[in-house]
């Protein structure tokens, strides 16, 4: 009986994954204007020059504070189940975002690029 409800489970998440991974589209133009222009004008990121994503880079006061910011970006992006690129040297974090399933930037690209920038100002 509970190999029936884990199998039952793991189908229903398999679904939910689907379902939500079909959903996932690229930006639109108006939502470039609207949600990555203000990103790339006044946040600091900038686009990747040979393929639809954004970067950035971090800088803290030495690796301790470097790396709190990546456990507490890792935790979100594990719950919103969309990870980043990254590269750490030190008290540098360089981040990527883009969003593999449509081959581009997608709303969770903005969303996490936010929390990014959020997490960076309180360290």
């Amino acid at each position: 009986m509970l190999l029936g409800r884990s199998s039952t489970l793991r189908s229903t998440t398999s679904l939910y994954n689907i379902a939500f991974r079909r959903n996932m589209s690229k930006l639109s133009e108006s939502a470039r204007a609207s949600l990555l222009k203000p990103l790339l004008d006044s946040q600091g990121w900038t686009m990747v020059s040979d393929r639809d994503a954004i970067k950035k880079s971090f800088v803290f006061g030495d690796f301790n504070e470097a790396f709190g910011f990546m456990s507490r970006v890792a935790l979100r992006a594990d719950k919103v189940d969309h990870h980043p690129e990254w590269f750490n040297v030190y008290n540098k974090v360089d981040i990527t975002l883009s969003t593999h399933d449509c081959q581009g930037l997608s709303e969770r690209d903005i969303d996490l690029a936010k929390f990014c920038d959020k997490v960076a100002k309180k360290a």
